[in-house]
């Protein structure tokens, strides 16, 4: 007889069982599309089988809504790390857009598809997607309140609505473009802020800032008082 122990399979987690669910629904969401997506083929591709991923999720609208909190977490924790270094509010509204861009790289077919299809799923679907949207008002509002805090609560509402739209719209529209990089979807999104906000700003502007070379993660615009078009 053979001396050799055989291997034991280690058994995974419940939390790691559940992230890895997780992971293979957001690929298979992405590829197929809400409606075309099986639980099936989620289960295989997991290595489980299709009961196990209903015990852990009751339903595809589950798993889509839990998949869907678990990302907004993730950007929620991607952009406030990201402005949390930031030294003023301009940096703020930079490393903020720059990290939301950067997720959105890492997930873009997943979120796109949320984004762009309509979804056949219960209430609770959609109110997770406007929950994200929601979370992401709680970063933005309070910064624009900082940069004009003589602007009326509702145009600093009107704002933050404007800005979430916009950076949605751009992330879709960069799937067309894959050359436009987070860099430079950030910077666009900086030039839109200062231009739509320059007459709101606490300090006059007295001409726009050129504009710098695209920086890196960990840089920011060299100035971000105004919009970096041209100098006057």
């Amino acid at each position: 007889m053979s001396g050799a122990t055989p291997k034991t399979r280690r058994r995974m987690s419940r939390a790691d069982r559940e992230r890895q669910m997780l992971d293979m629904a957001e690929e298979v969401f992405a590829e197929r599309g809400y409606r075309a997506a099986s639980m099936e083929e989620i289960a295989e591709r997991c290595g489980v089988s299709k009961p196990m991923l209903y015990e852990y999720f009751g339903s595809k609208d589950g798993l889509l809504t839990a998949a869907i909190d678990r990302s907004k977490a993730e950007l929620y924790e991607a952009t406030r790390a990201a402005m949390d270094r930031a030294t003023t509010p301009q940096d703020v509204v930079w490393r903020g857009m720059l990290a939301y861009f950067e997720f959105m790289d890492a997930h873009s077919r997943s979120f796109a598809m949320l984004l762009q299809e309509p979804l056949v799923a219960t209430p609770a679907t959609g109110e997770a997607i406007e929950q994200t949207r929601r979370q992401q008002s709680g970063l933005i509002a309070p910064i624009i309140a900082a940069l004009a805090p003589e602007m009326p609560r509702p145009a600093v509402e009107a704002y933050t609505e404007i800005i979430i739209g916009a950076c949605e719209r751009l992330a879709v529209w960069r799937l067309r473009h894959p050359e436009v990089t987070a860099h430079d979807a950030a910077r666009y999104m900086t030039d839109f802020t200062w231009n739509a906000m320059r007459h709101h700003l606490q300090a006059p502007v007295s001409g726009p800032a050129p504009a710098p070379d695209v920086p890196g993660s960990e840089g920011s615009p060299d100035d971000l008082t105004g919009p970096p078009h041209r100098r006057s």
